[in-house]
């Protein structure tokens, strides 16, 4: 197990994208490479399509926030998002958003549009996630990127979704149809 990983990563959308959900699957993916992790979350008017903005570290860290200009990573479900949390990412950090145009300083995947070619428009969180696996992957990881591979949370959703087949299939599909979308 690696050990001497630290990273700190913003997952921001608004409410109902399944924010949290992408953020408890990079938790247990971390907690099953023996990696400490600390998440927090803050929701604005998620019940109304509000804010909702994520907070993860891997590694030693005391405090589950990240400080503005801290963040290695930043995953964006929807492109404002980066408008509205871009200012955690530090200098050197990588950002991915779902937008269906370029957008500046970030990489872009058009999430919504993949999620609904595999006929599940609630999974741009998992086309997201799986782009971002792979964005980072190519880009060596081990400076900046994800801590964790499409295996590692491929295993969680096994694992989580397993009594739900259906769901779980539907899962793994929208995973592996934006890592598609990223080495391409």
């Amino acid at each position: 197990m690696t050990t001497n990983v630290r990273q700190q990563i913003v997952i921001s959308g608004v409410g109902g994208q399944g924010v949290l959900f992408v953020t408890r699957l990079l938790a247990e993916a971390a907690i099953a490479r023996g990696l400490a992790v600390l998440t927090s979350e803050t929701h604005g008017m998620a019940q109304r399509g509000g804010s909702v903005v994520s907070h993860l570290k891997v590694g030693d860290f005391a405090s589950p926030l990240i400080r503005s200009g801290s963040a290695d990573g930043f995953l964006g479900l929807k492109a404002e998002s980066l408008d509205l949390h871009g200012h955690f990412i530090s200098a050197q950090g990588w950002r991915i958003v779902n937008s269906d145009r370029p957008y500046s300083g970030a990489a872009a995947v058009e999430a919504d549009a993949i999620a609904g070619r595999i006929d599940n428009p609630r999974a741009v969180n998992l086309v997201v996630l799986g782009y971002a696996l792979a964005w980072c992957a190519a880009r060596d990881a081990a400076h900046h990127g994800l801590f964790c591979t499409l295996a590692d949370i491929r295993q969680v959703l096994e694992v989580r979704l397993a009594p739900r087949p259906d769901m779980r299939a539907a899962s793994l599909k929208a995973l592996d149809a934006g890592y598609a979308s990223g080495v391409a």
